[in-house]
């Protein structure tokens, strides 16, 4: 890659960078060829899909690539006049955190749980600059970051915080040594729009204040149009396309890319419309001809009692809910949206009668809240639930065939031959093939675990079915043939769906109505043209204004207006 005249040297520097994973069958390339610059106080986005490579990138930097499956074979890898790929363990100890420091997706898995925030703060500026004043330093960081009582919260644990304060204190941790290059690795992927929001507009602010300049991996587009200078699309190992941002989104020359560009959900690509586009070429299924709902809560409140759902004493416990009322009619969808703690997740749980509460809940003529747990067995048949993460609701042990075949055992459908039948039907119907039953849910990626749970829920043929935050995780291509297929499923079965989420634009493009949910109660209930088109609620408008647009246009016009 040329260097362009008249300009300063890179800050880092990435030249023909090639990764091999050892396999059983030998060594297979995960990276291949990757090059790139960052400039001083520039931004760079490393964007693609799961399995790309960007992460191996950004541990290849980092020198935390696996040494037992993973290794460099060739390349540079150039930090000012330092080749990386050639220091030993303790050198790399000196520069990462003190001239590199990276900022993972998951803060949980990177804070030491039973370390306070200061401890941890104060052992990494001490690691770095061997400061008397660390103490200090540590509350100016958390200051920095918009930490409201940052002595108080040097004495807290990590459990104590919500997630987006656990990811300022990464932040905080990571500028804490005034790096050169910052990695951010999916840094506000489980993050609620509003707060993902907040933390993009901190790592702008911070990158001003300290000079820091930031390799950003992500998979979210609109993310990429807010942050990025320039722009590496990354696939299969490889960068296939690597421009400004204002060039990329403008014209993208490759077809990869514009894929991921087509498929951001934009907020307003619905407008004017009263439920959500046709997939499916097939006749709609008829809804009932009777107007009674699928699902009709009434009252709906959950409460925590002291203790109740804490591992830890001071621990923040589930959100409550209270006294919420709507109804789903048969083949409808309402979404569910607002931040972390609103009562979202506990709403789902709780009309599925997987959590005490008051109130009325009846699915399908049973009212759920007089029914003991043998009589909820029929109502399990009538309403199911998909959970955000996949991996975590499918038992490892247990091959994708007998996973979906266990609530018809359970329920003593079929005989065996009947239900393998059965299994390779839904298989199918989800965009897998039958032989997928013989494999276990480590040998797929989160898409396809994410269909299978689709699979696993049709099981029983229910009316209803509860979806927690099902496509959060999952890459922005991936997300759209999931609700796609969700929606084709809709209008070929009849589904009914509670849609539960954190992201607008998704709800505007899966649901018929729309109820918005903040500190345990329905803010605004509407029609999605309503919600979407004329909001009342200004906190309903600060989720919508929170999207991020994949347009980078928009924010170099935005931040030049604001001066």
């Amino acid at each position: 890659m040329t260097e362009e005249s008249g300009r300063e040297k890179p800050v880092l520097r990435v030249e023909k960078l090639c990764v091999d994973a050892r396999t059983p069958e030998g060594l297979k390339r995960v990276l291949d060829d990757v090059s790139f610059d960052l400039r001083a106080g520039d931004t760079l986005c490393l964007a693609g899909e799961s399995g790309s490579g960007k992460s191996v990138t950004s541990l290849s930097i980092m020198g935390l690539l696996p040494k037992a499956s993973l290794r460099i074979t060739s390349g540079n890898i150039i930090l000012g006049d330092r080749e990386l790929t050639r220091l030993s363990n303790s050198q790399m100890r000196d520069i990462r955190g003190g001239e590199i420091a990276m900022i993972f997706q998951e803060p949980m898995t990177s804070l030491n749980p039973v370390m306070s925030i200061g401890a941890q703060l104060i052992e990494a500026i001490r690691e770095h600059q061997q400061a008397d004043n660390s103490e200090t330093v540590a509350r100016q960081m958390l200051d920095a970051v918009h930490i409201a009582d940052p002595v108080l919260r040097l004495k807290q644990y990590p459990h104590e915080l919500s997630g987006g304060m656990r990811q300022r204190v990464m932040i905080a941790m990571a500028l804490s040594c005034r790096p050169k290059v910052l990695i951010a690795d999916e840094p506000t992927t489980a993050l609620d729009v509003t707060v993902q929001a907040q933390i993009l507009n901190l790592m702008r602010e911070l990158k001003g204040e300290f000079g820091t300049s930031i390799v950003m991996i992500t998979h979210d587009m609109g993310v990429v149009a807010e942050m990025a200078d320039r722009v590496a699309i990354m696939q299969n190992g490889r960068i296939v396309e690597q421009r400004n941002s204002l060039d990329l989104f403008a014209s993208p020359s490759e077809p990869y890319t514009r894929r991921l560009l087509a498929a951001v959900p934009r907020l307003g690509a619905f407008a004017g419309t009263d439920g959500p586009p046709r997939i499916s070429k097939a006749p709609l299924q008829q809804k009932q001809r009777e107007t009674a709902p699928i699902l009709n809560v009434r009252d709906l409140s959950v409460s925590y009692g002291r203790g109740s759902g804490m591992l830890f004493r001071r621990q923040v416990p589930p959100a409550t809910v209270r006294e919420i009322s709507f109804e789903i009619m048969p083949g409808e969808t309402m979404g569910l949206v607002g931040e972390s703690g609103s009562g979202k997740s506990t709403t789902g749980k709780a009309v599925l009668g997987l959590i005490p509460f008051s109130g009325s809940v009846e699915i399908d003529g049973y009212d759920i809240s007089r029914l003991s747990q043998p009589e909820m067995r029929p109502v399990r048949r009538s309403a199911q639930m998909i959970f955000q993460d996949p991996y975590a609701s499918l038992d490892p042990r247990m091959s994708v065939g007998r996973a979906i075949a266990e609530p018809m055992t359970i329920h003593g459908i079929g005989t065996p031959a009947e239900r393998r039948d059965r299994v390779a039907d839904l298989l199918r119907r989800v965009g897998l093939t039958p032989d997928a039953a013989t494999r276990y849910p480590h040998e797929f990626s989160g898409g396809q675990r994410q269909r299978i749970c689709i699979a696993r829920a049709l099981a029983l043929e229910p009316k209803l079915i509860v979806a927690d935050e099902s496509v959060a995780a999952l890459d922005v291509s991936v997300r759209a043939q999931v609700l796609d297929l969700m929606l084709e499923l809709q209008e070929t079965m009849g589904l009914a769906y509670l849609f539960i989420s954190h992201d607008m634009a998704v709800i505007e493009r899966m649901s018929h109505k729309v109820a918005v949910m903040h500190g345990g109660r329905i803010v605004e209930a509407g029609t999605r043209r309503e919600i979407f088109e004329s909001p009342r609620e200004d906190y309903t408008k600060a989720l919508m204004k929170a999207v991020p647009i994949p347009d980078p246009t928009f924010y170099r016009s935005l931040r030049r207006s604001a001066g």
